[in-house]
């Protein structure tokens, strides 16, 4: 029977690197067309009127993005998100890190409490908005509870001051139970003979957190605030569910921003402007967290 391959056919075959692009391809190519290609598409389309008429999508340049920097109610929006993204991820690593220490611990119903305490995480966000909704309205039961001690009903959802809180405790909430976990497998890799080398040493239970816990958890930590600062920058739900923006701008996030210039302004160049701005901050701000990390390594 003939040869099919020659010997320089099949040592191309046998090269390690050239089985591991064969074995790649087919993930390469899915990453490609779902992922790399409308990530480039975004980016050209800011670059046009992005408006699906008869006349066409049109080339405009950088117009979409001197329209955002000259839009008072994009500056809003910014100002919101910054706001919502620094109230949400400094307590969401603070309180689940409190917790993970805690139930790190010999603890009677220690399984039941980090159930009770992850549960949280697999709530639907639609859910867990409409839940708050209940909650916190005019009527809700935080108001019925604020009347029993003599407090004055408070317009949550309706007031400027007041609504962004509610969406920064319903994003801490939700993010809890996901971090502490995380935080629990971290403190699981710190070997248990540094503690005991340092209470032979006479440390305080400040100074083994401070000395020991911290530095053992630096990647854990790492992990935590870049997933968590994704989570609250692609923030939606919340705000589609509950607030809708309002009032008065007050709770309108980048996500949902876009998403009111894109499908309901039906303006797509626009809107693909400012998602590439989000874009851009979201890599800019995993590479310095993660160049942090690599530094610190």
């Amino acid at each position: 029977m003939p040869k099919i391959y020659s010997k320089s056919s099949q040592a191309w075959l046998d090269n390690d690197a050239v089985a591991a692009w064969i074995f790649l391809a087919p993930a390469l190519i899915l990453l490609s067309l779902f992922i790399l290609w409308p990530i480039a598409y975004l980016f050209y389309l800011s670059f046009t009127s992005g408006m699906f008429t008869s006349d066409g999508i049109r080339w405009i340049g950088l117009n979409n993005y001197w329209r955002l920097l000259s839009n008072s109610d994009f500056w809003q929006v910014i100002f919101n998100t910054i706001y919502f993204t620094l109230a949400t991820v400094i307590p969401s690593l603070v309180i689940p890190l409190g917790l993970a220490i805690l139930l790190n611990q010999t603890l009677p119903l220690r399984g039941l409490l980090r159930s009770v305490y992850f549960l949280p995480s697999i709530i639907s966000l639609v859910a867990a908005g409409l839940g708050f909704r209940w909650l916190f309205q005019n009527d809700g039961a935080v108001n019925t509870l604020l009347d029993v001690i003599g407090i004055k009903a408070i317009p949550w959802l309706s007031s400027t001051v007041w609504a962004m809180p509610v969406l920064i405790i319903l994003g801490i909430w939700k993010q809890l139970g996901f971090n502490m976990v995380v935080f629990l497998a971290g403190l699981q890799t710190i070997p248990p003979s540094r503690y005991e080398a340092a209470e032979l040493d006479g440390a305080n239970a400040w100074q083994k957190f401070w000395h020991i816990t911290l530095p053992g958890l630096q990647s854990t930590l790492i992990f935590a605030i870049i997933t968590t600062m994704i989570f609250t920058l692609r923030s939606f739900e919340q705000v589609y569910v509950m607030t809708g923006g309002g009032p008065l701008n007050s709770t309108n996030l980048m996500v949902y921003y876009i998403y009111q210039e894109a499908f309901a302004q039906f303006d797509f160049g626009y809107a693909a402007a400012a998602a590439t701005v989000l874009f851009a901050v979201t890599l800019i701000l995993v590479y310095l967290q993660l160049q942090t990390w690599k530094e610190e390594s």
